[in-house]
């Protein structure tokens, strides 16, 4: 295994860890934390690049260490005793998208019988998007000087655009995919 889907994996075994921290109230460390893994995923991805490792593993463990320190992120400080969290709506909304994305994945490729997955710009975006929300509300919740109404109704906001627009680029590139399949079938 290369140093690529080690750190890969150290990411994983660090998403309890952070839910531990977010658990007894510990936002300092929970960001000392989640930094670590956002920089792992970003060391990863270069050292995969670089050392020639990309494997069928990185690209299916990767997003799913991703999506799992994200996804507990939001669902754990929502669920804590920590004085700034994300609103109820908003993680809900998180969820449902990343739910969507998979559901609609899953059924393109039970129809098509393989799947093209290209990350969109919006996609993209999107993720940067939910990790500042991330680190901004761990930071307001280390001192609460750092807390400003528009920036924290900003972030959120511009995530939820973000969101609704890498959705509906999702949604067009999967029904393009699905409908290429049907016309070579016809």
């Amino acid at each position: 295994m290369g140093l690529a889907n080690k750190l890969t994996l150290m990411r994983i075994f660090l998403v309890p860890v952070f839910i531990i921290l977010i658990g007894y109230s510990k936002p300092l460390y929970a960001l000392i934390v989640f930094i670590i893994a956002g920089l792992s995923d970003a060391l990863d991805g270069y050292i995969a690049r670089k050392r020639n490792e990309i494997t069928q593993f990185g690209k299916i463990v990767d997003p799913i260490a991703d999506k799992t320190l994200l996804l507990s992120a939001f669902i754990f400080i929502y669920n804590s005793q920590l004085t700034f969290k994300f609103p109820f709506w908003f993680v809900v909304l998180v969820i449902s998208r990343d739910a969507y994305i998979l559901v609609g994945s899953f059924l393109i490729y039970l129809i098509k019988g393989n799947l093209k997955v290209s990350p969109s710009i919006f996609g993209k975006t999107t993720t940067f998007l939910q990790i500042a929300t991330v680190v901004y509300v761990l930071l307001i919740n280390i001192n609460s000087k750092f807390f400003d109404v528009y920036l924290y109704d900003g972030l959120i906001t511009l995530t939820v655009f973000l969101m609704i627009l890498s959705v509906l680029r999702y949604s067009y590139d999967g029904f393009n995919q699905l409908n290429s399949s049907l016309e070579k079938n016809h």
